[in-house]
């Protein structure tokens, strides 16, 4: 009886699934809505909003959400927004492939190769490459070499690649490996490197120095540092801002912000105006080692200067402050902040939050929660256990 009733209903399930209308694009990326029209721009959101969603889609649903967002590397959007799906298919490579195969053409082998490596597949990856060698390719492969830690097979292919497969490197070509070198603690190899890209007659660029600059900064090589800055005014890039930005950058990893800042004064001595780049650099610096009072005046001055940041300036300065107990300027900023829409993360307003609730700022704190309940349903529950954790 059980095994009749059990056959009734996977036949009436099979006879509604031939019944059943295909999905369409927007029932998929917009259920509550499933016959509006979708422009392309708004089916990449919706597809990035569903890979960012906790717990993320299923491997299978990813792939249908690609498909019906009908993502390509052509745009930047959706170069985000397939990136995002690979990150999430590393444990299903099946479906990656499968995504590589489907939705990215022949002429798009190089994001391929890209969105592998990011999936920490470098063996497809090289497959790819393989099927259709090309310098755009090439520079694909090395990146996702970098993406995957793979800094020794970076080198092999740099070495062996380019005569075995015909290929021609490029600047971006040595400017990735140099990256490489960097990252991985060998930045001692850019001298050989450096030689032969001039030797084969591929000109140098501001990112070949500046990532260079970095990665000596980073294993406090500082005569290698006037090296390359000696070396840079010999092939025509001067101490542009970038360079010095990168310069600031690296100064203040290494917790010499003072020293950074001192560099900046220099450079405004020679003509060139720091950006909201240098500031925001100088202010992370300055953060992290606890110097909220220059943190502070820093902010104040970029403000004077007309300077606006990205989201992430004002998300660190208002973290450390919360966290320094300056509860008073980290509110200014996120009042600041929020009539442009922008939200630190849940961790860093919880900290505020419950911050202004120790100052005796109930009413503010409170105001933050509702806010912060409507404008982000999916931490309702969060934001209820810290309202009932102030009531207490």
């Amino acid at each position: 009886m059980a095994a009749a009733v059990r056959l009734l209903l996977r036949r009436r399930l099979s006879t509604a699934a031939a019944t059943a209308p295909p999905p369409t694009p927007a029932s998929i990326l917009n259920p509550s809505s499933p016959s509006t029209p979708l422009p392309s721009r708004q089916k990449t959101r919706l597809a990035i909003s569903l890979f960012k969603s906790s717990p993320p889609p299923p491997p299978d649903q990813i792939l249908s959400i690609c498909r019906a967002a009908a993502l390509s590397p052509d745009t930047h959007v959706d170069r985000v927004a397939l990136s995002l799906a690979a990150s999430k298919l590393s444990s299903a490579p099946d479906v990656l492939r499968e995504l590589a195969s489907t939705v990215l053409t022949d002429r798009h082998a190089p994001h391929a190769i890209a969105l592998f490596g990011q999936a920490g597949l470098l063996n497809d990856a090289i497959s790819t490459f393989q099927s259709a060698p090309s310098t755009r390719a090439l520079n694909a492969l090395l990146f996702a070499c970098l993406v995957s830690g793979k800094h020794a097979e970076a080198a092999r292919i740099f070495q062996t690649f380019p005569d075995t497969h015909g290929v021609k490197p490029d600047t971006e070509t040595f400017n990735t490996i140099i990256k490489s070198f960097a990252e991985s603690g060998t930045i001692r190899s850019f001298y050989s490197v450096f030689d032969e890209m001039c030797k084969k007659g591929v000109k140098p660029n501001a990112t070949t120095f500046t990532t260079a600059l970095a990665g000596f900064y980073k294993e406090e090589r500082f005569d290698d540092v006037g090296k390359v800055i000696e070396l840079m005014k010999k092939h025509g890039c001067g101490e542009s801002l970038p360079v010095y930005n990168a310069r600031v950058q690296s100064l203040c990893k290494l917790g010499r912000s003072g020293e950074a800042r001192a560099l900046v004064s220099e450079m405004v001595k020679k003509g060139t105006k720091p950006s909201w780049v240098t500031y925001n650099h100088l202010i992370h610096g300055f953060c992290k080692e606890g110097d909220l009072e220059e943190a502070k005046r820093l902010y104040k001055e970029m403000g004077k200067k007309g300077l606006v940041g990205d989201s992430r300036l004002y998300f660190t300065l208002i973290y450390f402050l919360s966290k320094g107990g300056d509860f008073d300027t980290a509110l200014e900023v996120y009042n600041e902040i929020a009539a442009r829409n922008w939200v630190p993360c849940f961790s860093t307003m919880k900290i505020l939050v419950n911050g202004l609730a120790g100052s005796s700022r109930m009413d503010e704190a409170k105001g933050i929660i509702e806010k912060m309940k409507e404008k982000f349903p999916d931490k309702i529950d969060g934001w209820k256990e810290v309202e009932e954790a102030l009531a207490q």
